[in-house]
C-alpha cells in the first residue's frame, strides 16, 4: 500500500512507524556486522541507480548489504527481489566510482534478516554484481 500524505505533508503513520522499525534494523545490523570484524564506510547510500543499505569493510573486501526486516525470516529473503538486487548491484558501481582508491577491492552482495525477537541472520554472498542470485 502507498504512503498517503496528509495535506499538512506529513506522511502516512503506518509508513512512518515502519521507516522507524526498518532504521532500527539497520542500525541492528551494523552493530551485528562490526560485533563480526566489519567497519561501516556508509548507511543508507543513495544515488539515482537506487540505495544501498550498508557498505562495509573487512580487509580487501567492501560488502554491499541489504538489510530486510520482516515477521519471519523465508518472507525477508523473498523480499530481496531481482529487480532490487540489480538497483543494489547498480547503486555500488556509483559508489566505487566516487571511492577510487577502493576500486581494486574484491566486492561482495550480502542481506542481513531482522526477524523480531531474534538476532540477525547473515547471509553472505547472496547475489552477484549483475543482481543474480547463486
Amino acid at each position: 500500500m502507498a504512503a498517503t500524505p496528509r495535506r499538512d505533508g506529513a506522511a502516512d503513520p503506518r509508513r512512518r512507524a515502519a521507516e522507524i522499525r526498518g532504521r532500527r534494523a539497520e542500525t541492528m545490523a551494523a552493530w551485528w556486522l562490526r560485533l563480526k570484524g566489519y567497519r561501516v564506510l556508509a548507511r543508507r547510500f543513495r544515488s539515482g541507480a537506487g540505495e544501498i543499505d550498508l557498505i562495509v569493510r573487512r580487509g580487501r573486501t567492501i560488502v554491499f548489504v541489504e538489510v530486510k526486516l520482516r515477521a519471519g525470516e523465508d518472507a525477508a529473503i523473498l523480499a530481496v527481489r531481482p529487480a532490487s538486487r540489480r538497483r543494489i548491484a547498480r547503486a555500488a558501481e556509483l559508489w566505487i566510482g566516487r571511492h577510487p582508491a577502493l576500486a581494486t577491492f574484491d566486492r561482495r552482495f550480502d542481506v542481513v534478516v531482522a526477524v523480531p525477537g531474534k538476532l540477525p541472520r547473515h547471509m553472505v554472498s547472496v547475489f552477484d554484481s549483475q543482481g543474480r542470485s547463486w
